[in-house]
């Protein structure tokens, strides 16, 4: 066991390439491309269970998390990218960022592509968040007292956000929308693992002791 941690948490050495930019990038040509072929780009491309039971398009685990059902949907994602996918990448560095990223999108994917498939679910899944809502979780547990200005009014220090955002996805899990509100929560799951083993934070941890620390 020691041997796999040791492995996990072998350092890599900093670089920093802006892979926010790329990722980005991608998300909006491919976007242009689901707007002109919308069909036949999300069925290729989006996550959907019947096209990777059936056809094997394994690779849709990876694509699916540079798709996007609208321009809202693509715009707020990589807006939320920008802003603290940047800081997020400039700590860890473009190479753990990198492993963060693709991690928690990758893994959010096959955790909802089990859930649709076991309960009988045809749903195209699509859509950043699952990864995004990790690099949420980061940017709390690297910078827990950044302020955040909530609907660009109500400042609220980061880690608060994010538990305000727990709540508001487990409470929507019943609800009945296009919000994949398990991704998102799977996101905050896998993110958390990862910060956990490999970069050795708990980020519930820094959340508690950063709460106590300002009631003090």
């Amino acid at each position: 066991m020691s041997k796999i941690l040791n492995f996990i948490r072998r350092p890599v050495r900093y670089t920093y390439w802006n892979l926010n930019l790329y990722l980005i990038g991608t998300c909006v040509v491919l976007f242009i491309l689901t707007m002109i072929s919308p069909k036949t780009v999300n069925f290729y491309l989006g996550l959907y269970p019947p096209a990777v039971i059936q056809n094997h398009f394994y690779w849709q685990f990876l694509t699916y998390m540079f798709m996007h059902g609208g321009i809202s949907h693509l715009f707020f994602n990589m807006l939320a990218l920008f802003f603290f996918g940047t800081p997020v990448e400039q700590r860890m560095g473009s190479t753990d960022y990198s492993f963060f990223y693709f991690f928690t999108g990758i893994t959010a994917g096959i955790f909802s592509f089990l859930i649709y498939w076991l309960t009988g679910q045809n749903v195209l899944l699509v859509g950043a968040s699952g990864a995004i809502f990790g690099v949420l979780l980061a940017f709390a547990t690297y910078f827990p007292e950044e302020r955040i200005f909530l609907f660009g009014i109500i400042p609220i220090p980061a880690y608060a956000l994010i538990v305000i955002y727990a709540g508001i996805e487990i409470l929507s899990m019943g609800s009945v929308s296009n919000v994949a509100h398990m991704t998102h929560l799977a996101g905050f799951g896998f993110a958390w693992l990862y910060l956990w083993l490999r970069m050795r934070i708990n980020p519930i941890r820094v959340i508690i002791d950063t709460f106590k620390n300002r009631r003090r």
